[in-house]
C-alpha cells in the first residue's frame, strides 16, 4: 500500500497565466520558456504525476527561466494521461507501471538534441519534483550531457551499488515531513553517496516540510512553510548557477 504522495488538494489550485509557451519536439509536447535575452544556458524540467501542463511546474518552468535559462518541461508521458485528483490511490501502483520514472532515457535525448541544435545551448541542467525527483537521479547517473541536476524529493528506488555513482555534480532536496520518503533513506543515501560519488554532490533536508512543498506558487503558500519554499528554490538555483 502506497501513501497518498500529496496532501494537498491539487483540484483546487488556482490557474496560472504561463509567460512560454508549447512546442512540439519530434514525438514530445513541451513548454518552454526562454529569458528576454540570448542564452547559451539551459534547463530542462521534469513533471511529477500531474504532468507537464499542470499550473504548479509551469510556475517553476517561467521562475528557472527568470534566472536567465532556456527552460523547458517536455511530457515525458509522451500522451499518457497523468495522475488526476478523481483517480483512487490504489489504482496508482498499476498507474506507475505505465509510467516508470526510469525510462526516460529516449525522451531526454531528443531534449538535448533540441536544445543544443535549435536553441544553441552549450550547458544544460536538469530539475525534477517527485516522480520527476527519481527521473533526474536516474538520468545523472546515465547521461553524462546533463551538467548538473536537482532532485526534489525523488522516492530513493533500486537499492544497488550503481545507484550512487553520479555522472555530474547532483543536489538532492527533501522535506523533513515527507510520508513517502524515510529519514533512514536518505541516511543511506548519504552515506551511499560519501562511499560512491566522484564529483560534487548535496543533501538538504527542509524542516517540517511535507511532499510536494517546493512547487508551490505564492498564493497557495502558507506562513509558515513560506521560507522555506523560497529557501529551497534558491538553494535550487543557486546548485544550477554554479555548475551552468
Amino acid at each position: 500500500q502506497m501513501a497518498d504522495p500529496f496532501l494537498y488538494n491539487t483540484g483546487e489550485r488556482s490557474g496560472y497565466g504561463c509567460l512560454g509557451h508549447e512546442v512540439q519536439v519530434e514525438h514530445i509536447n513541451a513548454y518552454v520558456c526562454r529569458p528576454s535575452f540570448f542564452t547559451d544556458k539551459a534547463v530542462i524540467v521534469i513533471h511529477d504525476i500531474f504532468g507537464w501542463q499542470f499550473p504548479d511546474i509551469r510556475y517553476i518552468v517561467d521562475l528557472i527561466a527568470g534566472h536567465g535559462y532556456i527552460t523547458i518541461c517536455p511530457d515525458f508521458f509522451k500522451g499518457k494521461d497523468p495522475w488526476k485528483t478523481t483517480d483512487h490511490w490504489h489504482d496508482f501502483a498499476d498507474w506507475m507501471k505505465e509510467h516508470d520514472p526510469v525510462k526516460v532515457d529516449r525522451e531526454a535525448d531528443v531534449v538535448l538534441k533540441y536544445l543544443k541544435e535549435q536553441c544553441g545551448a552549450k550547458k544544460i541542467g536538469i530539475v525534477g519534483f517527485s516522480w520527476g525527483g527519481m527521473a533526474v537521479h536516474h538520468l545523472m547517473l546515465r547521461n553524462p550531457q546533463l551538467d548538473a541536476g536537482v532532485s526534489l524529493y525523488g522516492r530513493i528506488i533500486r537499492d544497488s551499488e550503481e545507484r550512487y555513482n553520479l555522472l555530474n555534480p547532483t543536489f538532492f532536496i527533501f522535506g523533513e515531513k515527507d510520508h513517502t520518503i524515510s529519514h533512514d533513506q536518505i541516511t543511506l543515501l548519504e552515506e551511499k553517496l560519501k562511499q560512491y560519488c566522484k564529483v560534487a554532490y548535496k543533501i538538504k533536508v527542509y524542516p517540517g516540510q511535507v511532499h510536494g512543498f517546493a512547487q508551490l506558487k505564492p498564493e497557495d503558500m502558507k506562513p509558515d512553510d513560506k521560507p522555506y519554499i523560497e529557501e529551497a528554490r534558491k538553494d535550487m538555483i543557486d546548485w544550477i548557477k554554479m555548475f551552468i
